[in-house]
């Protein structure tokens, strides 16, 4: 270790055991540095890199040209089995990130030493529907924010760890949960909740980020009296689903928040619960003040398919047919991807990115024009979606989108007539997965209730390099087995992403090359960021249930 390295580690080290110290005093993350992110790429500071969501770095040092000599520093092992999809956030040479169930750690993200951890154990009857995760904390000032798997929202001292407020953000015993890293925006903390299978009503919530008062709540499903009531009928909105369970994006300029809606319940009976079913399967744009509904817009209305909208919101300021133009650039899970002027919610663009059969198309406003399958015969895409949760990418320099795709899977839905129960599973049928063979679809494993797995998906994987001027791809990266994993770009041409077999790949952005690729032998399920301590750049993945960081070699 140099002397260098070795200075560093014992202040941060005296900054533990005396919070006092002007090494941390002079670190709190203030809104205004969050907001111009862009000015300090050294560190992470929110769940996506910027406000935008672009998880677009301008760090060089790692190139094309040297990214061959990328070589592996350390290894951080999570102590919990199962899917790890933890975002680190990396803040003047300390790296805070969470493990499952429910523990943060801080930790030095040059060597992987534990500086602290605070772990919570969520109540005993706390219920997900799809593992036990969480995927990140928000850190304001001199605080760290998680949100739990009972649907609490803690504040921690960021220097030492420890709790400062706990509070209730829904009913544990109605199966609200909290698994998205919140979001920062000015003096509040924002989170949404889960629990689309479990029969919630959902919503979006703020909270006062220095004492956790509540600052203003926006249901997702419009009660009695609200504009968009009319799309639910009798009482299906009681517990119509609608969760918000991805982090959002902020444009300060419109000083509009954007979150995408979840599924609504029961998921696989759309029969039970007639009309749009707003604001399920939406984007939503809130004032960031008072947490108003300025616009909308729905994906799949009356979803039967569990599509969700829950993709994260890329806010991108660029030329549109020769106009400039604020926009918003949306893979969605149903297959189509989307442009929308953010400012308004104008549809500008929709096309297909995968085989498509639910929908023949979409009209002059964005609306699918349904073509609900035959009982019995597959729909195009399947259950788990043409893409899902998983960050995107967008670059500034190629002006490409990027993301993970999921290709060749259909699935057969059955629906059935379920009444709601408290606190258990509402999901109005069930469903059967195809399979691709020899180019025609063939009959694979069923499941009436899929919950807690998605093992039987089949398939695979594409990076798409997304032209959002046209929609059509202008390079494609086949994957050998499907991809639950997310993207980062660089100001140096690269994107790095890895998929379910545990291959970590950076690949050419303008061209789809592959350049580099390590076998990390686990499930990457998460997007890597990228950071930078003492003149090194590193580059961080998670991979099965280890975290894997790497620089190029020679560099100490």
């Amino acid at each position: 270790m140099n002397t260098l390295r070795q200075l560093r580690t014992l202040l941060l080290g005296l900054a533990i055991l005396l919070p006092g110290t002007q090494v941390f005093a002079q670190q709190d993350v203030s809104y205004e540095r969050i907001l111009n992110a862009q000015n300090e790429p050294e560190n992470w500071l929110t769940y996506n890199g910027s406000y935008a969501s672009q998880r677009y770095s301008t760090l060089n040092q790692i190139t094309r040209d040297n990214v061959d000599q990328l070589e592996l520093k350390w290894v951080f092992q999570n102590q919990v089995f199962g899917a790890w999809q933890s975002n680190p956030i990396v803040v003047d040479g300390v790296m805070y990130l969470t493990q499952r169930p429910n523990d943060v750690i801080a930790m030095d993200p040059v060597t992987g030493r534990v500086f602290w951890v605070y772990k919570h154990t969520p109540a005993e009857n706390a219920r997900v529907c799809c593992g036990a995760n969480n995927r990140g904390i928000a850190i304001l000032d001199d605080k760290v924010y998680m949100g739990t798997l009972d649907a609490h929202l803690i504040a921690l001292d960021r220097v030492n760890g420890k709790p400062l407020w706990n509070i209730e953000v829904g009913d544990v015993n109605l199966a609200y949960s909290v698994t998205m890293a919140p979001l920062i925006v000015k003096d509040k903390v924002i989170v949404g909740v889960g629990g689309g299978e479990y029969g919630i009503r959902g919503y979006v919530v703020a909270y006062d980020a220095e004492t956790g008062e509540e600052a203003w709540k926006f249901y997702t499903i419009p009660a009695p009296g609200e504009p968009g009531h009319e799309s639910w009928d009798d009482e299906d909105w009681e517990h119509g689903g609608a969760p918000v369970w991805i982090t959002g994006s902020f444009d300060p300029e419109l000083n509009l928040t954007y979150w995408g809606v979840g599924n609504p319940g029961p998921d696989w009976n759309p029969y039970q619960r007639p009309g749009d079913n707003l604001y399920s399967d939406s984007v939503i744009a809130l004032d960031a003040d008072t947490g108003e509904l300025k616009w909308h817009f729905q994906f799949t209305p009356n979803d039967g398919y569990d599509y969700d909208s829950v993709q994260v919101p890329v806010l991108v300021d660029r030329e549109w047919h020769g106009q400039q133009r604020k926009l918003m650039l949306w893979a969605n899970r149903n297959g189509y991807f989307y442009v929308l002027d953010r400012t308004d919610g104008e549809f500008l663009l929709g096309k297909p990115y995968v085989k498509v059969n639910w929908s023949s198309g979409l009209d002059d406003n964005g609306r699918p024009i349904p073509t609900r399958q035959p009982e019995g015969m597959p729909t195009w895409p399947g259950n788990q979606g043409a893409t899902n949760w998983y960050p995107p990418s967008y670059s500034p320099r190629t002006g490409l989108f990027y993301f993970n795709s999921w290709e060749d899977y259909a699935t057969i839905y059955r629906a059935e007539e379920q009444q709601y129960e408290p606190g258990r599973a509402f999901l109005g049928g069930g469903f059967t997965v195809l399979t691709p063979a020899q180019g025609a679809p063939g009959v694979g494993i069923g499941r009436t209730n899929p919950v807690n797995t998605w093992t039987d998906e089949v398939g695979h994987a594409a990076l798409l390099a997304m032209n959002p001027e046209t929609g059509e791809p202008a390079w494609t990266f086949d994957q050998f087995d499907v991809s639950d994993g997310g993207i980062l770009s660089t100001a140096t041409d690269l994107v790095f992403a890895g998929g379910r077999e545990g291959h970590f790949h950076a690949l050419d952005a303008r061209t789809g090359e592959l350049l580099w690729k390590a076998s990390l032998g686990g499930q990457i399920a998460m997007a890597p960021v990228t950071y930078m301590v003492d003149g090194v750049q590193y580059v961080t993945v998670i991979s099965g249930n280890a975290m894997a960081t790497f620089a190029l070699r020679g560099q100490e």
